[in-house]
């Protein structure tokens, strides 16, 4: 037997001190556990194999992937690692079919052993501690608990997987690479439907891996959306997780032997950034007839400061669409009156609606019965919607009702209770209120949406700003399976509505209604209250489930200015980079692609950019330099401030 063993099994590669990091939920269970990593020849086959220290007799590993199927089904594993993957939250992950595993023996629950043949990309990083981990994901896109190489050892490792594989490293993530036979031609292939290269050289992967920059530079956006395209596998439901962080510079790694390419994003030291007050006069800015002299002004300003309370119902209105910037006091009456008439029109729909029908109806059942549950518990604490039979619930309740009929395609969705309180607390109006959310839906209905793209596009968004922000921050939270940052999840859904006072909402949803300095300054704040907790995470003995516990903790004690203050520095600091990636000034709305859609001309979205850049303090003249480039703070006469960014 020992004859048959020796010559069925070749040991090619062995590494001891190679810690597999659990983040079990069950607390009896260890989460870090040393073992062994191996590469093995198992009939001819190479494998990639770790086991647990403890198993006596180094048994053949608990947990096999299998290999497709020749009809398109997707791989399936017996894998389950005692918890929840981070992007459970966001997804809903569907098997095309279960196939029976070969039967193997029992060890340690957390072995695992990979055929080379079916691993799909590895992702190499380094946190402040100093430990290189790797992640593997396999072609059915399942992501492998990283392991952490105590002792080193991550080079002779990838220089023995290369005896099998060829390692194409991504050209936008130093970090990451994706695994190929050595007849490469399908890695070829691959490349030359995109028509990256005019030349047709067969000696594409070559060129491409010794020189990814030179080789792909007339091509550089094809490149990444083939990437991005090949990091998650055809019919994948899900994300997994690293793949997709295509973005930023990687941690500095000092283990030679393994060339990796870096897109290094230098940033200047953030600037100081200082609030100004509230806006507290409103018919100064109006001229005779009722208009907005200055609707940017105002804007500036709120975003600033906020809005004086005694001013919010006003102000809201035009910040929230329901009454244009130009519209003069007669035709804002006019408007009240149509939209009064509008709004009972469709509350009426719903109204008359009787038992019967709704028995036959089981979407709008289905509505009333959700809305009914979550106005029961919407800022009970406040006193507009305390105690029993307030009759602030009902007004809560008869215009959630009658957005279902305004927007039959989104209907009503969990948490759209807790835009709405906030308008109407300040509107007291039922109309008024209705079509503030309208207004208020516009921006965020997306965030609703079944599918959750758009939450998972921000998400990723998110992941790119931390990247260029604090790359050692996210390098450490991906180490902790935390780095698709899904416990910001609530923050982005209801703009933060959960983890401020509502005082404090009132005046952040006002500063995120002028859209300044962009669209997506939510996304900054999250990068505010990250970069905030920096001293909790790093160096710390925090996984995936404490990392998820502290976020919730941090409710009703972060202070909104300085986290304000936080992401207009994210701002200029990321706006002053002279060679900031493509993709983040997206995100900042410093580059818009063009479109031939598109109604807004560059030159006005560039003119309107580097006036939302400006006003970073108040009453105080000074200079701020950032080596490279200078970005310039002046104080006008008026206090404000204006800022410019040399190039």
């Amino acid at each position: 037997m020992e004859t048959k063993a020796e010559t069925s099994h070749k040991l090619v590669f062995e590494k001891e001190g190679v810690y597999l990091h659990t983040n079990a939920k069950r607390s009896n269970q260890d989460t870090t556990i040393p073992g062994f990593i191996r590469i093995v020849e198992r009939g001819g086959e190479p494998a990639l194999e770790w086991s647990a220290l403890e198993d006596e007799g180094r048994n053949a590993a608990a947990v096999f992937y299998t290999k497709k199927d020749g009809e398109g089904g997707v791989e399936d594993t017996n894998f389950d690692p005692g918890y929840e993957p981070d992007w459970a939250v966001i997804s809903t992950v569907k098997r095309d079919r279960v196939r029976e595993h070969p039967p193997v023996k029992e060890t340690s629950q957390w072995s695992f052993s990979l055929p080379l043949s079916e691993l799909y990309s590895l992702r190499r990083s380094r946190f402040s501690l100093g430990r290189n981990f790797l992640v593997f994901t396999s072609r059915g896109g399942h992501p492998l608990p990283p392991l952490h190489f105590h002792r080193g050892g991550t080079r002779e490792l990838l220089r023995a997987l290369q005896r099998y594989i060829i390692l194409a490293p991504s050209p936008v993530d130093g970090r990451l690479f994706l695994a190929y036979p050595h007849d490469s031609g399908a890695l070829s292939q691959s490349f030359d439907e995109l028509h990256l290269f005019d030349d047709g050289s067969s000696d594409l992967v070559s060129r491409f891996i010794q020189d990814p920059y030179a080789t792909t530079f007339g091509g550089f956006s094809k490149v990444t959306n083939f990437f991005r395209g090949a990091l998650r596998p055809p019919g994948s439901p899900f994300h997994p997780r690293g793949p997709q962080d295509h973005h930023g510079p990687p941690s500095a790694d000092d283990e030679p032997g393994f060339e990796l390419i870096t897109c290094g994003v230098e940033l200047g030291p953030k600037p100081d950034v200082t609030r100004g007050q509230p806006l507290d006069k409103w018919e100064e800015f109006l001229d005779p007839e009722g208009r907005v002299k200055d609707p940017q002004r105002i804007k500036e300003l709120v975003f600033r400061g906020g809005i004086t309370p005694s001013l919010r119902k006003d102000v809201w209105k035009f910040l929230l669409g329901f009454y244009p910037w130009n519209s003069t006091v007669k035709e804002r009456e006019d408007i009240l009156r149509m939209k009064t008439d509008e709004y009972f029109r469709m509350k009426v729909q719903w109204k008359s609606v009787s038992e019967e029908q709704e028995m036959r109806n089981s979407l709008l059942r289905g509505y009333r019965s959700l809305i009914e549950r979550d106005v029961s518990r919407t800022d009970r604490h406040n006193t507009f919607f305390s105690g029993n039979d307030n009759p602030g619930l009902t007004l809560l309740n008869d215009v959630l009702m009658t957005y279902c009929m305004f927007n039959f395609d989104l209907g009503y969705v969990q948490g759209m209770s807790d835009l709405l309180a906030p308008l109407l607390f300040v509107t007291q109006n039922e109309v008024e209120s209705f079509w503030c959310l309208t207004g208020f839906m516009e921006m965020v209905h997306q965030n609703f949406e079944e599918s959750q793209e758009a939450m998972k596009q921000q998400l990723l968004q998110l992941s790119l700003l931390m990247k260029a922000l604090d790359p050692e921050l996210l390098d450490y939270l991906d180490s902790q399976d935390s780095g698709s940052l899904c416990f910001c999840f609530r923050w982005l859904l209801i703009w933060f509505k959960r983890e401020f006072s509502f005082e404090d909402i009132l005046s952040l949803w006002e500063v995120l209604w002028t859209r300044l300095p962009c669209e997506n300054f939510h996304l900054l704040m999250a990068a505010s209250i990250l970069e905030s907790q920096r001293g909790e995470f790093i160096g710390s003995d925090h996984d995936f489930n404490t990392i998820l516990k502290h976020i919730n903790e941090l409710t009703m004690k972060l202070d909104l200015q300085t986290v304000l203050r936080g992401a207009e520095a994210n701002y200029l600091q990321l706006a002053c980079c002279k060679e900031l990636p493509v993709k983040v000034q997206e995100v900042i709305g410093l580059y818009v692609p063009p479109s031939p859609d598109d109604e807004t001309s560059p030159e006005s979205e560039s003119h309107e950019t580097q006036q939302l850049q400006s006003q970073s303090q108040e009453n105080i003249p000074h200079t701020i330099t950032l080596p490279p480039p200078v970005c310039t703070v002046d104080t006008r006469q008026d206090g404000s401030m204006d800022s410019r960014c040399l190039h």
